[in-house]
């Protein structure tokens, strides 16, 4: 239920106010400091706001400061302040200042109903608005807020003023040409050409031509002389899409290309200067690649001169929704069609989802499910996922928060320190007390056995 926080002193409004507006949870505060805490507590979208409140309450100097106060702490706060039937002056003051709108006593429930509902449904549509916003810096193509792919962009952003060449890591269809095209747009080069070209989907035999062009009578069929992609990409990026599936043969003739910047087209006899930014991207174990002799360890390390890993969509939370929001918009307008959103059991459905696909895989079911759809809001049988209705709610309360976040803490230090249960409580800040009395709370046991470097160290039951 959404919370309302209500600032009034007046005891019978706060009761018509809270058997008025029974669609919210309306909690109350009585003046300037409680109004302030009550903010600070529940980070309410809506307030209602009596200009009215003591010390002063015949004028609406307090009201005023606390509007501000309110606006300072959070500025997308919708305020409605409530005022004395005449009191307009004061009113469009508080509008002037900030305040979402106002409204005159005596109450009429019904209107007043009106305008928070109307409050509510702005804050929520501006927040969605700020989400969708959030985390695409200077691409407007990475769309996401999570931890992972903030860090991601912060690195993208520090990677593209550089000629440093570029290595993404990430599973098929996390979006690596999207990062790629991201580095190349922020980078000095961005008015110059970006070109792609996919190591994976072109035959072996072909490949060196299509990256390094060929010379007239190079081969049959080779009636003229044609540039290769590294050429065409002079003076901007190339994107070496897939480059664990290059073939162990061509491999020497890129890591020179890489070295020098220079190359040799098919069949011709002259060394061509070429000035290009180097981005590669695979969703192989390039590493494992190189001890299993399936790839040039002196490539390797040329082409990973930094590393970007691009996490999987099952990692990103809420990041599924939004992504899966951003596409709907640019679908309704490629389809010419009109829907509104989605279920609450499409939603659940798609955060329980392990997107094995990826985006790729997301965009494949939205794009279908907004064609076939035959109401305004797209439900999770749309996106042909099955939703386990029996299944817990992935929302964690805050005890079982806490407890995983300790035990992970504790296992961290109890490793960091080999062990040794009395560094783990220095590592930790705490008494080995305290430690041991964490240890039993939460059953782990396999750490209460005995410590080799604290053989006298005192139990909980002794301390007892």
């Amino acid at each position: 239920m959404k919370t309302l926080l209500a600032i009034d002193d007046d005891l019978g409004i706060q009761k018509q106010l809270k058997w008025s507006l029974t669609d919210y949870e309306v909690v109350f505060a009585e003046d300037r400091n409680s109004a302030l805490q009550q903010v600070r507590r529940y980070e309410p979208a809506v307030v209602t706001l009596d200009l009215g409140l003591p010390p002063d309450p015949t004028n609406a100097s307090e009201g005023m400061a606390c509007l501000t106060e309110i606006l300072q702490h959070n500025p997308d706060t919708k305020v409605i302040v409530i005022t004395g039937s005449t009191d307009t002056e004061h009113a469009l003051q508080a509008v002037a200042l900030g305040a979402y709108d106002y409204y005159q006593k005596p109450i009429d429930v019904d209107v007043l109903n009106v305008i928070v509902a109307r409050a509510f449904k702005l804050s929520e549509l501006e927040a969605e608005n700020r989400v969708l916003k959030s985390a695409n810096y200077k691409s407007q193509d990475i769309i996401g807020n999570s931890e992972s792919i903030l860090k991601a962009c912060r690195m993208v952003e520090k990677i593209a003023p550089t000629e440093i060449t570029t290595l993404l890591l990430g599973e098929s269809g996390t979006g690596k040409e999207v990062f790629a095209r991201s580095i190349h747009k922020q980078s000095p080069r961005a008015t110059k050409p970006f070109v792609a070209i996919n190591c994976a989907s072109i035959p072996d035999n072909l490949l060196e031509s299509e990256l390094f062009g060929y010379e007239k009578g190079a081969f049959t069929g080779a009636h003229k002389t044609t540039l290769g992609k590294i050429e065409t990409a002079n003076g901007g990026t190339l994107m070496l899409d897939e480059i664990g599936d290059m073939p162990l043969a061509l491999q020497a003739k890129m890591l020179r290309f890489l070295q020098e910047r220079v190359i040799e087209r098919v069949g011709g006899r002259s060394e061509i200067e070429v000035d290009v930014r180097v981005v590669c991207a695979t969703h192989r174990n390039l590493a494992e690649m190189v001890a299993e002799q399936s790839f040039r360890e002196d490539l390797f390390y040329r082409v990973s001169e930094i590393t970007l890993n691009i996490p999987p969509l099952r990692n990103r939370g809420q990041d599924i929704v939004v992504i899966a929001k951003s596409l709907l918009q640019k679908f309704n307008q490629e389809f010419n069609t009109n829907i509104q959103g989605f279920t609450e059991d499409a939603i659940n459905a798609m955060l329980g989802h392990r997107w094995p696909g990826n985006i790729r895989e997301l965009q494949n079911k939205l794009k279908s499910a907004v064609i076939m759809a035959d109401n305004k809001f797209i439900s999770a049988e749309d996106l042909g996922l099955i939703v386990d209705h029996n299944a817990s709610s992935p929302l964690l309360t805050l005890r079982k928060v806490r407890e995983q976040a300790e035990t992970q803490a504790i296992r961290h230090a109890y490793n960091l320190s080999n062990g040794n249960l009395s560094k783990t409580a220095d590592v930790l800040g705490v008494t080995r007390p305290t430690l041991y009395a964490l240890i039993d709370k939460y059953k782990m046991l396999d750490l209460r056995a005995p410590d080799p470097d604290n053989q006298n160290q005192v139990s909980p039951d002794q301390l007892a």
